[in-house]
C-alpha cells in the first residue's frame, strides 16, 4: 500500500514555475514565463542534440577502427580484400 505520508510526485517543470511566488499575474509576466519555459526547452534539446551528435561521432570512429581491424586481420590470414 502507497505511503500516506510520501510526497507528491512532481516534474522539474512544476518545481521551477508551480510555485505561488512566480504563478504569472500579467501578460507581460506570462510573457516572460513561456518565453522562460521555451528558452529552457530549447537548451535541453540543444544538449541532448548535442550528445546524440557526439554519441554518432564515437560510433562512426568506433566503426572506422572495426573496420581497419578487419582488413588488418584478413590481409595477416592472407584473405584478398573484395572490394
Amino acid at each position: 500500500m502507497a505511503d500516506q505520508n510520501a510526497e507528491p510526485v512532481t516534474t522539474e517543470v512544476e518545481n521551477n514555475y508551480s510555485t505561488p511566488a512566480n504563478d504569472p499575474k500579467n501578460m507581460q509576466e506570462v510573457t516572460q514565463y513561456v518565453q522562460s519555459l521555451l528558452q529552457n526547452m530549447q537548451d535541453k534539446f540543444q544538449s541532448m542534440s548535442d550528445q546524440i551528435i557526439n554519441r554518432i561521432d564515437e560510433m562512426g570512429s568506433r566503426v572506422d577502427e572495426l573496420e581497419k581491424n578487419v582488413t588488418d586481420l584478413m590481409t595477416q590470414a592472407g584473405v584478398e580484400n573484395e572490394k
